[in-house]
């Protein structure tokens, strides 16, 4: 998700939502009034039940390292970093900056983690090492021009390519694509198909939020192994609602003001793209204060429909940051469920909370991007968030690094 900056106008600001703290403050306060009776919208499930549909797992967390504002490679300031993915083969992440072309062209890193693992079970972080930079090309084989994209998220395949997500600019008539590049030249391979629904009328009543389209992708673990011979299976979720899935938000009988319904796409990747379903994940409630709240992103995590997701919200409080676990089974099929609003009938993706950032006592700033990376010493695997500074003084490049065990 892109936060406009004032000195940025096409984009959304964190540094202009820090501004906007003060400036909506009255708003605010009736958010203040109204989330003091906010609660977790999701079904609560019994232990035994929860047990049949999650993976158990458990989140430690390691680290922290920080980029230096104008740090740069090759001639392009680093910052941005809105998505990452993790290179098995060759022990190296890939970060989208979702800079619009506006300070170089869109683009994304090449990184390396420095780990002190001496002591199996204290693995230290201590550094982040930014190797490279690949520049996006179009079909046309040039740099993406200023504005015509909104890169959000990248997912690795095993054929050396990375699809990326853009959310595109509804003012602006730019639409939102998920699309493969090369992964040494940047140049683009294919276009997946984006249904109709996702793409803006003139009335204003259909399509993504403006800045609120494809905010995360991922790649089912099977297919990106090599020779695995399975296909691949790409999922692409929204940041919000669609215009026509948005609810008023309101307080509902239960004293409870539900999160977004957020539109979950399931491609699979064989010869010709295909969209094999569609699913709604239902954001929990903005904490309390709350001006913007959101799915940052999804991260498959085995190859039977079982996710992290990262749900992010900032407000005068603050940046909050939860990751949860989703799974995908038994969730309604919603390709052909015009609208999300009334509808009673929809079972969502299910999810639980795996981990809530607020314990760690540590700032947290933008955090957007998070990836599955290396096994280390004591089996666990390593867990690796990133912030989008937005390329603003008020904010941070930050690194947490994490150990997760599942099973």
């Amino acid at each position: 998700m892109n936060l406009d900056r004032n000195q940025s106008p096409g984009r959304k600001k964190v540094g202009g939502w820090i501004l906007a703290g003060t400036v909506s403050f009255g708003a605010c306060l009736c958010l203040f009034g109204i989330a003091v009776f906010l609660t977790s919208c999701s079904p609560e499930l019994s232990s035994e039940a929860s047990s049949r549909i999650f993976n158990k797992l458990s989140i430690d967390y390691i680290g922290e390292y920080q980029i230096p504002l104008n740090f740069q490679v090759k001639d392009t300031p680093v910052g941005g970093l809105s998505g990452l993915t993790y290179d098995r083969q060759r022990d190296l992440y890939y970060a989208i900056s979702d800079d619009r072309s506006d300070k170089a062209p869109a683009r994304f890193y090449t990184l390396k983690l420095d780990l002190d693992t001496k002591n199996p079970q204290q693995v230290k972080f201590k550094q982040v090492n930014i190797t490279d930079v690949t520049l996006l090309k179009d079909a046309s084989g040039k740099t993406y021009a200023k504005g015509d994209s909104d890169t959000e998220a990248i997912a690795l395949t095993p054929q050396s390519s990375v699809f990326i997500s853009s959310e595109g600019d509804r003012l602006k008539k730019v639409l939102p694509f998920v699309n493969e590049f090369d992964l040494k030249t940047g140049q683009v391979k294919q276009a997946l198909p984006i249904p109709e629904r996702y793409l803006p009328d003139t009335e204003g009543k259909r399509g993504f939020q403006n800045n609120l389209a494809f905010e995360s992708i991922t790649l089912s673990p099977i297919g990106t192994l090599p020779a695995s011979g399975e296909p691949l299976r790409l999922f692409a979720a929204t940041e919000s609602a669609l215009m026509q899935d948005k609810e008023v938000a309101k307080v509902a009988q239960d004293g409870k003001i539900p999160g977004a319904k957020n539109r979950w796409l399931h491609y699979l990747l064989s010869n010709r793209a295909e969209i094999v379903s569609e699913h709604m994940y239902q954001l929990d409630p903005p904490p309390l204060g709350a001006v913007e709240h959101g799915l940052s992103e999804i991260q498959a995590i085995d190859t039977s429909g079982h996710f992290l997701t990262l749900e992010r919200s900032f407000g005068l409080t603050g940046f909050r940051v939860k990751l949860f676990q989703a799974a995908m089974g038994g969730a309604t099929d919603t390709s052909r469920v015009e609208s999300f609003k009334g509808n009673t009938t929809i079972q969502p993706i299910k999810k639980q909370l795996a981990f809530d950032l607020k314990q760690l006592d540590i700032y947290i700033d933008n955090l957007e991007g998070m990836a599955l990376g290396a096994r280390l010493p004591d089996g666990s695997q390593a867990l690796l968030l990133v912030s989008d500074n937005n390329f603003s003084k008020r904010q941070i490049t930050q690194f947490l690094l994490f150990k997760i065990k599942m099973g």
